[in-house]
């Protein structure tokens, strides 16, 4: 990797700098507690969902099994930003290195693309339990959901090492300050000594990939869905359908709407502001909520939340 510097103050400096939330430091002490119990919350809540699909026997089905995997990648997706944000807040010089840069930018957007093969693997489950009903405990088996899920978890973390491992061989120019609290393709391509239009289109491609294919199987998935549930006599029997469905819904409303968002279009018709607040959403609000949303909608789960809680 090389870097240039236009000043000699900024020689000194061994990576890039986060800038993050820019306040007062008093201001910096409130966001560091507020983000650490928010932090906390997601862990407890995300943890709490995998020890009660684990110890509830009604829960060891192929739905709560990967709604459990599904949680254990939030848990991983927000820890690949937050702890890094909490120790900016507290620090005077907000500095990344090069190394520690690229890896957040690897892990992720990796997990961030596991997240998305994930729920169209959920969606998928969703499907066949609902418009294959009879043939879903033989076509949904253990082995399956098994190579699914390791396929999403393979699949997501081959998908972006090679333009990470271009971007990381350019030269950086100028102050090498980053606008925003996680180090974003968008911000360091900025960085750029020199405009790289090749690997903008590619990664505008890889990333549209990731996104689109996913979304597009979820869609088709809940059309399907929506046509099987339509076609049921009973009013009860079509609300039970669309209560197994309602919370993944929800999520992917959340997550797919807020992640387009921002790349899906282009990065520099967003404020730095703005940029910060929708991957804000995205990459914490998301994971904060999915625990609050599947128990919430779900009696099942609710029942072995309430177990745990009184143990």
């Amino acid at each position: 990797m090389r870097t240039h510097s236009s000043t000699g103050n900024s020689s000194t400096i061994t990576g890039f700098i986060l800038l993050g939330f820019p306040c007062p430091r008093e201001e910096q002490i409130l966001l560091f507690v507020l983000f650490f119990i928010v932090y906390l919350l997601i862990l407890m809540g995300n943890a709490s969902i995998i020890c009660a699909v684990y110890c509830d026997q009604r829960l060891h089905t192929p739905m709560y099994f990967l709604l459990a995997n599904f949680s254990f990648l939030e848990i991983w997706y927000v820890t690949s930003t937050v702890p890094n944000m909490l120790a900016n807040f507290l620090s005077d010089t907000k500095v990344i290195s090069f190394s520690g840069c690229f890896l957040q930018f690897y892990f992720f957007f990796s997990l961030g693309s596991t997240e998305c093969l994930f729920l169209a693997v959920m969606a998928f489950d969703r499907y066949l339990a609902i418009c294959r009903p009879l043939h879903y405990p033989t076509l949904m088996t253990g082995h399956l959901c098994n190579t699914l899920v390791i396929s999403c978890w393979v699949l997501g973390f081959l998908w972006f090492p090679v333009p990470i491992v271009i971007i990381s061989q350019m030269s950086f120019c100028g102050s090498r300050i980053i606008d925003h609290f996680l180090c974003d393709p968008g911000p360091l391509l900025a960085l750029a000594c020199s405009r790289a239009p090749l690997m903008e289109v590619f990664w505008a491609i890889i990333t549209s990939l990731i996104l689109f294919t996913p979304f597009l199987f979820i869609m088709g998935s809940y059309i399907l869905v929506l046509r099987a549930v339509f076609r049921v006599p009973s009013r009860d029997g079509q609300k039970k359908a669309f209560s197994t469905c309602g919370s993944h819904l929800t999520v992917v409303s959340l997550f797919y709407g807020s992640v387009m968002i921002m790349y899906l279009s282009p990065t520099s018709e967003h404020e730095a502001g703005m940029q910060k607040l929708v991957t804000l959403f995205y990459s914490v609000g998301t994971p904060l909520l999915n625990p609050v949303i599947y128990s919430l909608r779900n009696k099942d789960m609710k029942h072995a939340m309430q177990k745990i809680l009184q143990t």
